[in-house]
């Protein structure tokens, strides 16, 4: 295995095309062309399921006990939930995310007649008129409303400008990269796990390297609202491994720098020996990493195992400060993380048994007691 050169400037630049194209669950075809067109000018075949799900397949010396590598494109964001007599909108979340990170929120709404444009805001917006009651004002979706940019004063305008129930709303993501390295926007949940794997892709693509075993990236579209990586794979996949964000917060072991591997989220531990093997594989390579467990927390693994796929998985992330809310990265983070994803590609398959769904007990492995 060889460690390839991460291209920063190509995994910024895709990073940046993906956080500029809007995918909030339900609402990805655009997200999925773009990834689809990237896909053809790297000259890697790929398919797509009935709802857009993207399975590439990065051809190896055998095709079995394959494996996959998944990062979701799909984004938290709001459906509109109620037209009101004052012109704005109730809305309801899509992803589970708190309503006071979508306050004062830039978005667009799409209709079936084209875009608008609009704010979030709480029901009390105005201070000049508020005052302490601003502050003394319930938080949740219930308590914000969206008001379009646009000539609307009551429902009837609404109504005219071809305004419906269940319209999504995109947010802004307002990215901004630092002279530090540090990355600020919106949704790099898990915009910027999908520009890591495209990244490894390159690296893999431009520098000829070998693979032993074919290998699927996959780019799923629904992991924000829970069903991810259930229906994308195919069912000789072996190993999954899975790129998205950590938790770099008080009482946690993730960092904005390196690769955070997590050993258990809310759904239970992660593979023993697949986990392990993204450690060794981080020691072996020097590149920086640090273990961490997710109490809150589920991913395109867990969509997987529960849709009845009997598939070792492992969970490898970069460290997001105030996750779900305005994100905050480190590009020292995004390239490690690549640097794993590109010699993992290139490593055999963990056990030669697993290219069987079922058999005897002979090639098992065992823990360590």
């Amino acid at each position: 295995m060889k460690l390839p050169r991460i291209d920063s400037d190509y995994l910024v630049d895709m990073m940046l095309k993906l956080l500029a194209t809007p995918s909030p669950s339900g609402y990805t075809d655009r997200v999925v062309h773009l990834v689809s067109e990237e896909l053809e000018r790297l000259c890697v075949p790929f398919e797509l399921t009935r709802r857009g799900a993207i399975r590439a397949t990065l051809t190896g010396k055998v095709s079995q006990p394959d494996r996959a590598i998944v990062a979701h494109i799909d984004t938290l964001g709001a459906m509109v939930k109620g037209l009101k007599d004052n012109g704005r909108l109730k809305l309801v979340a899509v992803g589970h995310w708190n309503a006071r990170f979508a306050e004062g929120a830039r978005a667009t709404l799409f209709t079936d007649r084209g875009q608008l444009r609009g704010t979030i805001l709480p029901l009390k917006a105005s201070g000049h008129t508020f005052a302490p009651e601003i502050d003394n004002q319930p938080g949740g979706w219930d308590y914000v409303e969206f008001r379009i940019d646009a000539k609307v004063h009551n429902l009837d305008d609404l109504l005219q400008l071809g305004v419906h129930v269940g319209d999504f709303l995109a947010i802004d993501t307002s990215p901004e990269i630092t002279n530090t390295g540090f990355i600020n926007s919106r949704h790099l949940d898990d915009k910027a796990g999908a520009a890591v794997l495209l990244a490894a892709v390159e690296a893999v693509q431009r520098e000829g390297l070998q693979l032993l075993v074919d290998c699927h990236p996959l780019f799923t579209v629904s992991e924000e609202v829970g069903s991810g990586a259930s229906a994308a794979l195919h069912q000789d996949v072996a190993e999954m491994l899975t790129i998205d964000n950590g938790t770099s917060a008080p009482g946690q072991n993730s960092s904005e720098f390196g690769v955070t591997i997590a050993m258990a989220d809310q759904s239970g531990p992660f593979d023993y020996h697949l986990t392990r093997r993204m450690i060794q594989l981080c020691q072996e390579f020097a590149i920086p990493h640090q273990r961490d467990i997710f109490k809150y927390y589920r991913s395109d693994s867990a969509a997987a195992l529960e849709a009845g796929n009997d598939v070792r998985t492992a969970l490898v992330t970069f460290g997001v400060d105030a996750s779900h809310g305005y994100e905050r990265i480190h590009l020292d983070a995004l390239e490690s993380l690549a640097q794993l994803v590109s010699v993992y590609m290139q490593g055999p398959p963990l056990y030669d048994r697993d290219r069987f769904a079922i058999g005897p007990r002979t090639g098992f492995p065992i823990q360590p007691g």
